[in-house]
């Protein structure tokens, strides 16, 4: 049975730490949040390899991309908590995997999953992804890719808008038509062509920011529905075009660190 998200039915008291010799101020300060964090506990608590698989769980539980049989991609993948979430809910088999990670950070083994160690913006990373998935295009193509923040944040949105950016463009190549696309971006405004682009090339675009993402954090996830499908160069389809139309009428179901430790 798939595991809920609702409530965290958390009940801990709240750690202070203080700061050591040679330790940062700001580790300090991470390693309290972490400690007091009720998504923390509950995902050591329930086996999830991080509390982002909580973000997956709710988001998914509202909005229904994984289904049993269903192929995904999951893009940034360390250390497994959507990778694990996916497997779950659309039953991949051990021998016969149906969900792929990729990573350039090294990740345990997870049943159901396979996982390439290797940067996605290499120029095979796509090809590699879909030889994973034995020739097939996925049905969900999810990103909780984000740069490793310098503080800035301007420059950390620029940086994240580009691994959204290349995440449209392996979705919008890749997706079976009538797949979908959900991928994490920052705050900050840059990224309003790309909207432009997913609301071309899906039926229903939309931000969300699921409770287990923290207040402060400027991360929001976008979520993208019903892929229109590609024209025989791999470009999205006209959403006007006859083909576009037909692929858009097939609908949801066309077969009948910041890495996610934040």
């Amino acid at each position: 049975m798939t595991r809920s998200s609702k409530g965290t039915g958390d009940r801990g008291l709240h750690v202070k730490v203080k700061t050591a010799r040679g330790r940062r101020s700001s580790s300090t300060q991470w390693l309290q949040r972490q400690l007091n964090d009720p998504y923390v506990r509950r995902a050591k608590a329930e086996g999830w390899r991080s509390r982002a698989a909580f973000k997956l769980i709710e988001i998914d539980d509202k909005h229904k991309l994984l289904k049993p049989g269903y192929r995904v991609v999951d893009l940034g993948a360390a250390p497994g908590g959507w990778c694990q979430v996916a497997a779950e809910r659309v039953k991949s088999a051990p021998e016969a995997p149906k969900v792929v990670g990729i990573d350039y950070l090294e990740m345990d083994h997870l049943p159901g999953v396979t996982f390439l160690q290797k940067d996605f913006l290499d120029d095979d990373a796509p090809q590699m992804l879909i030889e994973a998935l034995g020739g097939y295009g996925p049905d969900v193509v999810i990103s909780d890719m984000a740069a490793p923040t310098t503080g800035h944040r301007q420059t950390d949105h620029l940086r994240t808008t580009h691994l959204f950016e290349v995440a449209i463009h392996f979705a919008e190549r890749n997706l079976v038509p009538g797949g979908s696309f959900l991928a994490k971006v920052f705050r900050g405004g840059t990224e309003g062509e790309l909207l432009q682009e997913l609301k071309r090339s899906f039926k229903t675009v939309a931000h969300l920011k699921p409770p287990s993402s923290r207040k402060e954090s400027p991360e929001l996830y976008v979520i993208a529905k019903g892929f229109r499908g590609r024209d025989a160069d791999n470009a999205p389809l006209d959403a006007g075009s006859a083909a576009g139309r037909a692929s858009a009428a097939e609908g949801f179901d066309p077969r009948g660190e910041s890495h996610d430790d934040d």
